[in-house]
């Protein structure tokens, strides 16, 4: 039987290593963590830093593996590149794998092939952050190079607040040095997932964001639909084409949000993997009928589909929509005293997934970054009216009481 290595094995590389072994291969699952979520379903686990890339190459050679994957994990994309090309099983390449994760040369590559972007500026101290600001004479964003889940990301009005933010930002940053200062858009923001097969890339589904207003960086919900009456979603499908396309990348999941300003969309991050939050492994399959996982698998482990797949997105997969939706509860520092409608949650029609990350007894606090979200659900329907009531039922059912 054929090994695969999957690298990182937290909770949402989960659905990747099951897809694995339902495929038929034995599962190599490295992750930091000696209890880490993924090491349940894998035959072969290994406590590893996803960073670490000799020592994941060890464990490549070590089970003789045929293949090396991982998803929804930005921290781990160069160390597949780095093993895979070692020992000669498909890669994207680390040329590759560098611009997908590193946002300055997404910014440069943007503006290289002449597709919109912010203003924007590369700085190692603070000292060039403030004269940016300064050049700018509006809100500023600034950013690690290569982190994820919204950590380091902080929003600049003064030059007060970007003294206290730009070290935190900078130690999120790979190097500790680097941090990416740009303008700050104002414009709604959307999500596209896709896939690149045999060099052409296919988007399969769209959310336009919310963010919780004590922190516009943190996402509240991403709501999913192949149309939208107020922005032009084909536009959206056709310019992402076109800029996956343009960076030569031949295979692979692909992730990345836009935001909208002046009629334009423009591209805020790109990621060579999945939407994490179950985005890439269970969201797309529903909005398209397309079992990326299956496809991106069998392309690692050097087998492609033999059968030609139907790209286009048939019409009934058209008229669904879907909410992944984050819940944000502050106890003001009083206990959970208690939690009263979960069950009830779980059995409604269309709700998929529902999780919350804290039990009674905890202290909430609102989130400071995408993984101290305390809870989240996931819900599927055939028409927008539908799941409009399928959220007011949630917030209905679900009841905390404080001490």
């Amino acid at each position: 039987m054929s090994r695969i290595l999957i690298i990182a094995g937290g909770k949402w590389q989960v659905p990747l290593i099951r897809k694995a072994k339902l495929l038929g291969y034995e599962v190599v699952n490295s992750n930091l963590y000696e209890e880490s979520p993924g090491f349940k379903f894998a035959d072969f686990k290994e406590v590893c830093d996803v960073r670490d890339k000799k020592q994941n190459l060890k464990i490549a050679k070590k089970y003789d593996v045929k293949g090396v994957l991982s998803d929804q994990s930005d921290i781990a994309i160069p160390t597949v590149a780095y093993v895979a090309e070692r020992i000669g099983c498909p890669s994207i390449g680390n040329k590759m794998a560098e611009l997908f994760t590193n946002k300055y040369k997404m910014r440069e590559f943007c503006k290289k092939e002449g597709f919109s972007y912010p203003e924007y500026k590369l700085c190692t101290s603070m000292e060039e952050a403030a004269t940016f600001l300064e050049e700018i004479g509006g809100k500023t964003i600034i950013k690690p190079l290569d982190s994820q889940s919204s950590r380091g990301v902080y929003t600049i009005n003064s030059l007060n607040e970007l003294e206290k933010s730009f070290s935190l930002s900078q130690n999120f940053s790979s190097d500790g040095k680097g941090v990416l200062a740009e303008r700050y858009i104002d414009g709604k923001e959307f999500t596209i997932d896709g896939i690149v097969y045999n060099g052409i890339h296919h988007s399969l589904a769209i959310s336009e964001k919310a963010h919780f207003p004590y922190n516009r960086n943190i996402a509240s919900e991403l709501r999913f639909s192949y149309s939208n009456d107020d922005y032009d979603y084909d536009e959206l499908r056709k310019k992402h084409d076109q800029l996956i396309n343009r960076t030569g990348l031949f295979f692979g999941l692909t992730h990345a949000e836009y935001k909208y300003e002046d009629g334009k969309f423009i591209l805020i991050e790109m990621a060579a993997r999945g939407g994490g939050t179950q985005i890439a492994s269970d969201i797309v399959y529903y909005m398209s009928g397309i079992d990326t996982y299956k496809i991106l698998i069998n392309h690692a482990m050097g087998k492609k589909e033999d059968m030609d797949i139907e790209w286009h997105i048939p019409e009934k997969y058209q008229k669904r929509c879907a909410v992944l939706r984050f819940l944000d509860i502050e106890s003001n520092g009083k206990r959970i005293e208690s939690i009263e409608g979960v069950e009830e949650i779980k059995r409604l029609k269309g709700i998929e997934f529902f999780s919350l990350e804290f039990s009674e007894g905890d202290i909430v606090e609102h989130a400071l970054d995408d993984r101290s979200r305390v809870g989240y659900y996931i819900a599927y329907a055939e028409s927008e009216n539908e799941l409009r009531q399928i959220e007011e039922n949630v917030s209905r059912l679900l009841k905390i009481s404080l001490e």
